[in-house]
């Protein structure tokens, strides 16, 4: 049984910072690939950050890169999303998932202009 439980979601104002966190039950830590998503109203879920195959190397999405940094506690089978200098169009419902298919419920990132 794959439990993903997210928190740090809020409001903030543009330039702000939020770190949010994905705790996971089950074994989907075990092979290393998390990721980030986010949704914007009225757009697609978008990648955000993750570690892929190998999960040592971070990657992220170019309108994120070097604002946000993606982390993991594997003790703690919880990867987090540090997301600095927060702008408007970071907007949305952001979701941890693992590999094969296993999203979080979203938490809310509100970032006000």
């Amino acid at each position: 049984q794959v439990h993903l439980a997210e928190s740090g979601g809020g409001l903030v104002q543009a330039g702000g910072s939020l770190r949010l966190s994905c705790a996971a039950s089950g074994s989907v830590f075990s092979n290393n690939v998390m990721h980030w998503y986010r949704q914007a109203p009225g757009k697609q879920r978008e990648w955000v950050a993750g570690f892929t195959s190998g999960g040592i190397m971070p990657t992220y999405a170019e309108s994120v890169k070097g604002r946000f940094t993606i982390s993991r506690d594997n003790a703690k089978k919880t990867v987090y999303l540090q997301m600095n200098s927060l702008k408007a169009e970071d907007t949305g419902v952001y979701y941890c998932y693992f590999p094969d298919n296993w999203w979080g419920q979203g938490t809310q990132v509100t970032v006000s202009s």
